[in-house]
This record gives C-alpha cells, structure tokens and sequence, in this order.
C-alpha cells in the first residue's frame, strides 16, 4: 500500500483504496490480456462491464485486490482476526448449522473467513451484495483453496488464496486463477 494511501483518514482513504483497488483490476486486465480501461459502477454500485469484459474490487486497509474476466466475477479480501474478535451471534449469521458440517474439519476463524469471503465474492458477482446473505450458503468444500457455494439455486466455484493473516475469494468458473502480490 503507498505511503500516501497508508496517511489518509475517512472518507478520503476508502475512496482512495478504491481508486487503487481498480489499479490492481487494470494489472490484472493487462496480465489476462483482456483490454478494460474504464472502471465504471451503474447507480446501485455494481461494476459495469466494459469492452464486454467483467471487474470486480475489494480493498481492506492494508491491500487492494482486483480481478478481470470475460464472463461475470466477483473477489472479497478480509484480515484473518482472532476467535475472540468474532461474536457468536456473529458467526452463526454468517455460518448456517448446515455450513458448520461442511465445514466442521476447520478452524472456526478459517471456517468464518473462508464463508464470509466466498459469499461476498458470489454476491459481487451477481450484483446483489450482503443483502443476499441469508440466501446463499455454502455447499462442498473441495480442499483447502476450493469450494462451491450455492445462491438461488445456481453453483458458483469459489477460489481462496492465503497471504500475510489474510483471506482472498475470487468467483472462476473454470477459469485458472493466478494471483499475485505487488
């Protein structure tokens, strides 16, 4: 993260981390050799295509991810915190007793993350955002980087990506997904 980004307060810096956030999409269009140069949102918010090629943001306070794709994509980033950090009431609105069995091999802040990321990639995929959270559950787990996750009845593959004490989800179909750190 840039100093100058790093020093901002308020307001200021959620609207910088975006802008920087749609840098990663711009590097991330380069690297898939996908030609996107605007990053627009329509008035709800929800990234618009452009030159028929799909973005999708998220930024926390110490990184920035973007994701590029010819079909429609969604990407979450949180900062793995401590058990105690994460209310019960909390985890059981996130995690139904269903995902608690899908995911009853992992540790219950993996199990969190891990929920919480893949459902907020898949609800910025489809544009509907946290308000589809009830909705959309967690349906197999396929190893430590894959899960499916399913919302109004449709299945969407989930990839996570584990870095620095924190948790990545990207929607891909079956499209590879290379991540890099800048």
């Amino acid at each position: 993260m840039p100093e100058k980004i790093k020093v901002l307060k308020g307001k200021a810096k959620v609207t910088a981390l975006s802008l920087f956030a749609r840098e990663s999409a711009k590097e991330s269009s380069v690297k898939s050799k996908l030609d996107i140069t605007i990053f627009k949102k329509n008035d709800s918010g929800v990234p618009e295509p452009s030159n028929n090629i799909y973005w999708s943001v998220s930024h926390k306070l110490d990184f920035v991810g973007g994701v590029v794709s010819k079909k429609r994509v969604g990407i979450d980033i949180e900062y793995i915190k401590t058990s105690e950090n994460i209310s019960s009431s909390l985890f059981k609105r996130v995690v139904s007793p269903d995902e608690q069995m899908v995911l009853k091999d992992y540790d219950r802040n993996i199990a969190f993350f891990r929920t919480f990321t893949a459902k907020e990639a898949v609800l910025k995929l489809t544009g509907d955002g946290i308000k589809g959270l009830s909705k959309i559950k967690i349906k197999t787990i396929i190893d430590d980087k894959n899960l499916i996750v399913q919302y109004l009845n449709e299945q969407y593959l989930v990839e996570n990506f584990y870095f620095k004490n924190y948790l990545a989800a990207v929607t891909k179909d079956q499209f590879k997904i290379k991540w890099t750190l800048i």
